[in-house]
């Protein structure tokens, strides 16, 4: 573990130099940590690109990549037809929706590619940057965006085609589904806002949109102390993450168009 940090910090230091527009000789920041003594370093701050290869991130606290790493590492010379590309809702399906996975992508040599927290710039630095070019798969999934709220669903949008430019260009003739980013109580709007824009990427030959948005309803319960929870269908109790059910739903939309592509129709 210890070389895998020193190498990834190694490999993200130009890219964060680019990506950051501070001068070289700008003072380092206070550090945020609320505890004085608890020697910890400050944090490097993040740039707001959506369409620029970040890994701030990952040098604040290398541990975040150690579950994808070892996702990809059990990859070895073994086959993968299928990539999973996102954020945390992706990395869920090895958590809430672990059973559905289990029964619908892992015996079909699907790699799951998300990390909790990653926006559009940090997939971008992910795809250029850990050891997947060699892999050759025929089908892409694609949910990234929610964790975007500092950028207008303009630059959200701009950031997600840059995501499929890059799947695109790292696995060559690769069909990607994109997936509707899903509502979620901090900014649902907006997010709502860049599905209107995505939605025009999809052009039925190489990339085909999946709107699952209909499928997830607004849900309005009622407690026994009389107050009411507003929710989505299919979502757990964070109103951000899906629960088993919201996997299932999100499995049975895509199977047909999975089926298909896979098939190499």
């Amino acid at each position: 573990m210890k070389q895998l940090i020193i190498a990834l910090c190694a490999m993200g230091v130009g890219v964060v130099a680019s990506a950051q527009t501070i001068p070289l000789t700008a003072p380092t920041p206070p550090a945020t940590s609320t505890n004085l003594d608890d020697g910890a370093p400050a944090s490097i701050p993040e740039p707001l690109s959506t369409t620029t290869p970040d890994n701030t991130r990952y040098l604040n606290d290398p541990k975040i990549l150690a579950g994808c790493q070892a996702q990809l590492a059990a990859f070895n010379d073994k086959p993968c037809d299928i990539i999973f590309i996102g954020d945390s809702i992706t990395a869920g399906w090895l958590g809430a929706g672990k059973a559905v996975w289990d029964k619908n992508y892992a015996p079909r040599h699907a790699l799951n590619f998300g990390v909790g927290g990653d926006k559009t710039q940090n997939v971008l630095w992910r795809l250029n940057n850990m050891e997947v070019q060699n892999l050759k798969p025929k089908v892409a999934i694609v949910l990234i965006g929610t964790n975007n709220v500092a950028n207008n669903a303009h630059e959200i949008a701009d950031g997600i085609k840059a995501v499929l430019a890059n799947t695109q260009a790292i696995f060559p003739g690769v069909k990607i589904i994109l997936v509707s980013i899903l509502p979620n109580e901090h900014a649902s709007e907006k997010m709502m806002q860049v599905n209107s824009i995505i939605r025009s990427y999809a052009d039925g030959s190489t990339v085909y949109y999946l709107n699952l948005i209909p499928l997830m309803p607004e849900i309005t319960t009622t407690g026994r102390d009389g107050t009411t929870d507003t929710n989505w269908k299919g979502f757990g109790k964070d109103h951000i993450h899906p629960d088993a059910s919201g996997y299932q739903i999100w499995a049975t939309a895509m199977e047909p168009l999975l089926t298909k592509l896979l098939a190499g129709g």
